[in-house]
């Protein structure tokens, strides 16, 4: 997943088109690949996908989404986006200044549940424009809701954890589960590979700064469920839970992340953008997708909370 995994081909971010296709069971939603002109008034690396944006909020209307408790609509804004294409990188836009984006014109593992959750609490608070979503999601992405730097970012998954539960967003399910252990690992990944980010290298404040958050993450008592624990834990897990997947990296909590979504069988699946599949696809049951990779060694979760 990471944004910690910048230049490592694992499964990240993606970039979002959304395929015009027929509604299929759990909804997987038409929506076409015309790129429209971006707005005069805003910066076009800021926020592309205005045709997307609009669709998105006519089929809310249509299935009345702001009704869904949090984690069914999450799950369904999640079903809308499947075909979506994986791109790489999508935020890494200046190497002088961090910038708060959305792309609705393709998402990866990380920016497909970033936007789902946003548009989620956007629906939820009446907002219906990009500046919406984007306030949303900059609360969501950033150390305390307040992009500064790229050091502000919350580039381990468990940082945003972290994070995210301070500010009432999420609540960490992850110790309540069965089998959940200490996730006893060292996070140093982007300290000690400053030149794999182009902002670190241009840049060694940023690359101290980051040094520190990685200090501080590593004195949490933070935990996971291993991956063969994970089909007992499955039970108690919901539509638009939030999975980081743990691994074996060196220096890194989780190389991916995405949303459970338990389908109409009651099958608790794994809905995330792909790098395998290059796009944002509902997968095969959350245990079963963790055995297929050697590097998972397991899952973090975190449950969206409704808006206040």
């Amino acid at each position: 997943m990471l944004r910690a995994m910048r230049g490592l081909t694992l499964e990240r971010r993606a970039f979002v088109t959304l395929v015009a296709k027929a509604l299929v069971g759990a909804g997987a939603l038409g929506i076409s690949r015309a790129d429209p002109v971006p707005g005069r008034d805003r910066d076009p690396n800021v926020f592309a996908g205005q045709e997307t944006f609009e669709q998105l909020l006519r089929l809310a209307r249509e299935r009345a989404w702001s009704e869904l408790p949090i984690g069914e609509r999450i799950g369904a804004i999640g079903m809308a986006l499947q075909q979506t294409p994986y791109v790489e990188a999508t935020l890494e836009l200046f190497e002088d200044r961090e910038v708060c984006s959305v792309n609705l014109r393709g998402l990866d593992c990380v920016t497909f549940f970033e936007s789902s959750l946003g548009f989620a609490r956007m629906l939820r608070r009446d907002g219906r424009t990009p500046d919406s979503l984007l306030a949303e999601v900059a609360f969501t992405r950033y150390r305390g809701g307040r992009p500064t730097d790229y050091a502000s970012r919350l580039h381990y998954l468990s940082d945003w954890f972290f994070d995210n539960e301070r500010k009432r967003v999420v609540r960490l399910i992850t110790r309540e589960l069965p089998g959940a252990m200490r996730f006893a690992k060292r996070i140093n990944f982007m300290s000690a590979h400053p030149e794999a980010y182009r902002q670190l290298a241009a840049n060694p404040d940023l690359a101290r700064k980051i040094a520190r958050v990685e200090v501080e993450i590593n004195a949490r008592d933070i935990q996971y469920v291993p991956r063969e624990k994970v089909a007992t834990a499955q039970p108690l897990l919901k539509t638009g839970d939030i999975v980081g997947v743990t691994t074996s990296i060196d220096g890194l909590d989780c190389a991916h992340a995405g949303l459970c979504y338990r389908d109409a069988s009651g099958v608790l699946r794994l809905l995330h953008g792909s790098t395998t599949q290059k796009a944002v696809i509902l997968d095969a049951e959350l245990a079963t997708y963790l055995g297929r990779v050697s590097s998972h060694t397991g899952i973090m979760v975190a449950r969206p909370l409704e808006v206040a």
